[in-house]
C-alpha cells in the first residue's frame, strides 16, 4: 500500500485551524499540486476558499460525527479520492484516540499541530481539562495566536509543559509578528550527575522526559522510589517499578513504570515500596513490544509510601 502522509490540525472552535490550513494550501512550497484530501470534522465561522489554493488538486470531505471515523470509512475515502496526502481539521470536542485507532496502517501522521486562542485557552483548560490534555499530549507544535504584547506567556508555557516537554511552542501576535517560546524550563534533577536522584514529587516529570528522549538516559544511573509490580508472565528475575501518574483527572490515573532486571526480584512482593538504584539500558524487550527503558537494578531498599501516592506532571 502507498504511504499517505497525514497532517492533523487540532484546537477548539474559532482557534484558527481553518485559517492556518487555508494559508498552508495557498503556499506553493506546501501545495505544489499533490492530490490532497481536506478532512473537515467541524464547521466553524471561517470557510475554505479553494479558488485561492496554490493548486486546485484538492477535495473536501465533511465528517459530521465522531462515530463516522472507522477503518472502513478511511478505506472508502482512499478508494473514492485516490489522494496522495490528507489534511485533517479535527473537532476539538472529539477525543483523538478515536481518530488514531481507526487510521489505516498506510496513513502516517507526519505532523500534529494544536492551535489555540491565547485569550480563551486557559478557560478551556479550567473547564475541559481532559480535552485540552488530549490535544497537547501528542502534538508536535502548539501555536498560541491573538496575543497582545502585554500577554503574560508564562501560564501558556506552563500549560504545555505540564503535559508535554516535547512539543514546540510558538506565539503569534495581533500585529502579525510571531516568535518561538524562549522560556527556560530546567528539569528539577541533574541528568549529568553520577547518580540521578529523582525526588518523590518529580517522578512524573522524569518519567515523561525519559519516554520523550530515551537515549539521553541510556547508560545513566538513577535512584527513585517506586511501587513494585509483579506478573506471572514476567521472565525470571524481572519486575516492574513505577508510580501511579495522573495527567488531568482521576479517570486517567495509570501505572507508569519501567521493566526492571533484578537478581533478587523474587524476594519482593507486588505493591512493595522500594528505593531502587540501577542503570538504564534502552533495548528491545518483549514486555514493551518495542524499544524501551530497562532498569538493571543494583539495589532495592524497602521504603515508606510517599506522602502522595499518585503523582502529577505539575
Amino acid at each position: 500500500m502507498n504511504e499517505i502522509p497525514v497532517y492533523v490540525f487540532t484546537g477548539f472552535l474559532e482557534a484558527g485551524k481553518t485559517k492556518m490550513i487555508q494559508a498552508s494550501m495557498e503556499d506553493k512550497a506546501f501545495n505544489a499540486g499533490e492530490k490532497t484530501l481536506l478532512l473537515v470534522c467541524e464547521e466553524g465561522v471561517e470557510e475554505y476558499d479553494p479558488t485561492a489554493f496554490a493548486s486546485t488538486n484538492a477535495q473536501l470531505e465533511l465528517v459530521e460525527s465522531e462515530e463516522t471515523l472507522t477503518p472502513a470509512y478511511f478505506a472508502s475515502l482512499e478508494t473514492k479520492y485516490g489522494m496522495e496526502r490528507v489534511l485533517v481539521e479535527y473537532n476539538g470536542m472529539w477525543q483523538l484516540n478515536a481518530f488514531f485507532r481507526a487510521l489505516p496502517e498506510n496513513w502516517l501522521v507526519y505532523q500534529e499541530i494544536f492551535t489555540a486562542d491565547a485569550s480563551t485557552i486557559l478557560s478551556y483548560n479550567a473547564n475541559m481539562r481532559s480535552l485540552v490534555v488530549d490535544k497537547l499530549q501528542s502534538c508536535d507544535l502548539v501555536i498560541f495566536n491573538r496575543l497582545s504584547q502585554e500577554t503574560d506567556k508564562m501560564p501558556l508555557h506552563k500549560l504545555v509543559r505540564g503535559v508535554s516537554r516535547r512539543a514546540d511552542i510558538e506565539y503569534d501576535y495581533l500585529d502579525g509578528t510571531a516568535e518561538p517560546d524562549r522560556i527556560e524550563d530546567p528539569l528539577p534533577f541533574d541528568v549529568n550527575a553520577d547518580v540521578i536522584e529523582i525526588a518523590d514529587d518529580d517522578y512524573a516529570v522524569w518519567y515523561r522526559d525519559l519516554m520523550d528522549d530515551m537515549m539521553k538516559y541510556d547508560g545513566k544511573t538513577v535512584r527513585f522510589k517506586g511501587l513494585v509490580a509483579i506478573d506471572g508472565n514476567f521472565p525470571p528475575r524481572t519486575m516492574a517499578l513505577g508510580r501511579h501518574v495522573m495527567t488531568c483527572c482521576v479517570e486517567d490515573i495509570q501505572y507508569a513504570g519501567l521493566i526492571c532486571k533484578y537478581k533478587r526480584a523474587d524476594s519482593l512482593k507486588a505493591r512493595d515500596w522500594v528505593i531502587a538504584t540501577g542503570r538504564i539500558s534502552i533495548e528491545n524487550h518483549k514486555l514493551y513490544g518495542r524499544e524501551g527503558p530497562v532498569l538493571v537494578v543494583t539495589s532495592a531498599v524497602y521504603a515508606q509510601q510517599p506522602a502522595q501516592e499518585v503523582c502529577t506532571f505539575t
